[in-house]
Formats: C-alpha cells, structure tokens, sequence
C-alpha cells in the first residue's frame, strides 16, 4: 500500500496542475483578447492557497512518520542490544565452562598419571613388605615374650603393618585395592562405625548422624565406607581447634542431563548422597586444588601422610561416583560423596572367626612365586601349619611339577603376574592334566586378568599382599572348600 506521504503529494501535484491550468489560460486571455487581468490575479492567489495547506499537512504528517520510524529504530535498537548482552553472557558462560572443564580434564590426567605411578610402587613395596610381616610373623612365634628381642621384633611388625595401610591407601587412590563389593543400606553401615568415629575425634566434637529414611542401597565393598569416613572426619577434626561439631548425613539424589548441564561438576543420574560437614576453619580456594593429590598436606610434619583424601577420591571414583567439596574460611567445609544407587537384594554378610586360624590336614600345595624371597617364606609358613609344598619359580617348573604329581595336588598358589605365563593362564592350563584343580591367586597389585577395574571376578580365590601367616591359612583353608566363612 502506498504511504500518506505519497498520496499527499498526488494530491498536491493534481492541485498544482489546476491552479497552473487556470493561470495560464487567464495569461493567453490577456494576450490574444485582451482579457481582464483579473484571472492571472486569481490564478496566482489560488495556487498558494490550494498548496499551503496541502504543503503543511505533508510537512506535519512527515514529521510524524520521522518521530514513528526513529521510535521504531530505538526500539529495535534497544532489542538488538539486549539480544547481544545476552548471547555475549551466554557466550562467556560457555568460555567459564569450558575453562572449567579444561582445569578439570588437566587435573584428571593429572591424578591418573600420579594414580599410574602410586600403584606402580605399592606394588613392589606390598612384594617387600610381604616378605618383611611374614619372617617377622614366624620370629615372634619362635621368642619368648618376656624376652627383649620379641618386644623389638614386634614393634618391626607394628611398623610394617603401618606402612601395608599406606600402600593399601596408595592402592586405593591408583583404584587398584581389591575389593569384594556387596548390596547394603549405607545407614547401616554408617550407624555400625559410630562409635569407632566418637573415639576417634575425641570428647571436644559433636559428632551427629542425620540418616534418611528409605535410603536407596549401594553396591560396594563396606570396608572401603571404613576407610572414607575415618578420613573424612580425622580431616574434620584436624580444622576445628577446640569445641565444634561434625555431621555425617545421608539422602537421595537425582540429577538430569538438563542440571548437570548447567553444573559441571555433576553427573547424570541417581546417586546416595553421603556428606560429612564440619564448623572448623575451612579450606582456602588455592588448596583445594591440590586437596585430592597423593602425600599433599597442609599438616605440620609427622601430623599425617597426606594420603587420606586421596584414599577417598580413589574410592569414589572406582565406584564410579563423584565428590563435590564446599567450603569457606572461618565457617567450615562439606565433602558431598555421590555413589551410585543400586537397585537389588541385600548381599548375604559373611561371618567369619577371627580368633580361628586353620591348619592343613596334609595337603599338597603347588606354590607358583617369582620373587625367591616370597615363595620360600610362603613355604614356611604353610609347612608350619600342616601342608605339604611344592614351590615352583616359573610356570614352566610348575608345569614340570604339576605333571609329575597330576594325580596329588590339591591346591595352586600362585602369582599373578610373572615371566613366561601369567597365573590365570597357568591356572587353565593345569586344568588339562589336573581337572578341578582349585587356585588361590596372590598378587601386590589388581590385575584385570582376575579382576575388572578392581572389583575381584565372581568365584576368584585372592589374597592381596602384604599378608600375614593368619591371613594365608584363613584363605587357603577357604580355597579348599573348608574355610572359616558362614
């Protein structure tokens, strides 16, 4: 459609056009007939009052179509800009993600290539400690205890049983701990550690469990719940200086990929939600991002490894949840574990007796053992409780000895990895002259040739080392069928 202006100056040229008409026909009346000069009068009074007021309508009605389309103009303006502040916060929210997803994916690589190398060394420390609890065992059983020398003897026992906990915890943080995971309602778990914990922290702490009724259950090795806590709440009680309060707190959670997408630290998913806060002096923002870092610490020297949590990291994350860590200066910290929820019945608990300490009735035991040190101790031990043994160096000795006595073995002790053959394959290929041969499997360190990220296969005999003389009868007395669990 046309405009108003435009019509407005058809109009006006219409106008024009009849005014001039009549001018100049009153012009040649008065030249070729002597006409009145009256019409050139008329005619130059008329045209000015015919276009005046069509001149000024168009001049107003401009203006108004001016201010309109400015106002228009400023108000696609004003939206434009808006619309670019927006996409520019949201543009800049993208950066501080992916800025944040980097630091995090750095710092993943980080810890896994500390991980590597933790579980790399627990394993020959846990082959050397083996050797040094297991003389040290049989020592102490040969010496009097009134006698000096058994005093010191045992405090070499105590010191090695103090370094097999850190590498256990090295272990842990590397996600190569062994562990047997079971279906249980984390409350009870928790409530069963109470005291212990009370203990722990001492008299001056409020120690207060908040559990949540209908909690979901988690599939995990309980001991490893032991381990979490005890370090979430020593951390606890070393940041508060005198009287405070500590709280243990259960819940379920879920999250949607629409959530998670805005909070990058969490995970899709349903989660059990095990907190522990405390009101003590907190954490500067510079040390958390060191705070999940192996033989970090902020504790004075001789105050702690520095292990403890990345015990707890390495836990978390081998079963496959996450740790979201809050905390303030001068008002406290809260370590939010997600575990993920497992939907099945309760696991069975296994009873055992721990004061029982079986001996053999005769067996014959093929021992398999690389390391000379471990396998001649490991002899010892079992011909000290009943057993007869049948050590091999390498597979390919075992094989030998196998064939010789296929008739007369009850047992396979062996190491995990070693030259040659690796104990699983030895294992089945002493099957094909030995049908039903049971195995124990030893080892420093998680292999996925008996385990899948850690978690130890259905029907495995495993013994991790370090070990005591106690624990190497209870399991083999468990890999011949006659063990002490219920």
């Amino acid at each position: 459609m046309l405009s108003l202006n435009v019509w407005f100056l058809f109009f006006l040229l219409v106008a024009s056009a009849v005014a001039l008409s009549v001018l100049l026909a009153a012009v040649l009346n008065s030249l070729f007939y002597d006409g009145s000069n009256n019409l050139i009068f008329l005619g130059a009074v008329v045209i000015p009052l015919v276009d005046a007021p069509i001149i000024i309508i168009l001049l107003i009605t401009m203006i108004r179509e001016l201010r309109d389309s400015r106002q228009q103009l400023d108000k696609r303006v004003k939206e434009r800009t808006a619309e670019l502040e927006i996409s520019n916060d949201k543009l800049m929210q993208e950066i501080a993600n992916r800025e944040k997803i980097q630091a995090q994916l750095i710092q993943a690589q980080k810890m896994e290539s500390v991980g590597r190398l933790a579980g790399g060394v627990a394993h020959d420390y846990n082959n050397m400690l083996s050797v040094i609890i297991g003389y040290t065992e049989m020592a102490l059983e040969k010496t009097d205890p009134s006698d000096k020398l058994h005093e010191n003897l045992q405090e070499v026992l105590n010191a090695a049983m103090r370094s097999a906990d850190i590498t256990q915890q090295l272990l842990a943080f590397a996600r190569k701990q062994t562990v047997e995971p079971k279906v249980f309602d984390l409350n009870e778990v928790v409530e069963r550690l109470l005291k212990m914990l009370l203990r722990l922290i001492g008299e001056n702490i409020d120690l207060t469990l908040l559990p949540k009724k209908g909690l979901w259950q988690i599939k995990m090795d309980p001991s490893q719940i032991n381990m979490v806590l005890v370090n979430l709440c020593v951390n606890a009680r070393d940041a508060i200086t005198d009287v405070g309060k500590i709280t243990i707190e259960t819940d379920n959670v879920s999250f949607d990929e629409t959530y998670c997408a805005e909070h990058v630290r969490f995970i899709p998913g349903e989660f059990v939600l095990l907190s522990v806060s405390d009101n003590g002096s907190g954490i500067d923002k510079k040390i958390l991002e060191h705070l999940f870092e192996p033989f970090f610490t902020t504790k004075g020297m001789g105050k702690g490894t520095g292990l403890g949590l990345a015990t707890v990291y390495g836990i978390v994350k081998q079963n496959n949840g996450f740790i979201i860590v809050d905390s303030e200066q001068g008002k406290g910290t809260t370590f939010r574990l997600y575990l993920p929820r497992h939907e099945g019945r309760p696991s069975v608990p296994n009873v055992e007796n721990e004061a029982l300490s079986p001996e053999g009735s005769g067996e014959t035991l093929l021992i398999v053992e690389d390391d000379q040190a471990i396998r001649e101790m490991v002899r010892e031990m079992l011909e000290n409780i009943g057993y007869q043994v049948l050590a091999a160096g390498t597979p390919s000795e075992a094989i030998l000895l196998a064939e010789k006595y296929a008739d007369g073995i009850d047992l396979l002790v062996t190491d995990v990895v070693m030259p040659e053959m690796n104990g699983r394959d030895l294992a089945v290929h002493l099957q094909t002259f030995c049908p039903g041969l049971k195995t124990l499997f030893m080892s420093g360190y998680t292999d996925n040739m008996i385990v899948n990220c850690g978690v130890l296969e259905e029907g495995v005999n495993f013994l991790q080392k370090p070990f005591s003389q106690k624990e190497l009868a209870v399991s083999v007395s468990k890999a011949l069928g006659r063990g002490t669990a219920i």
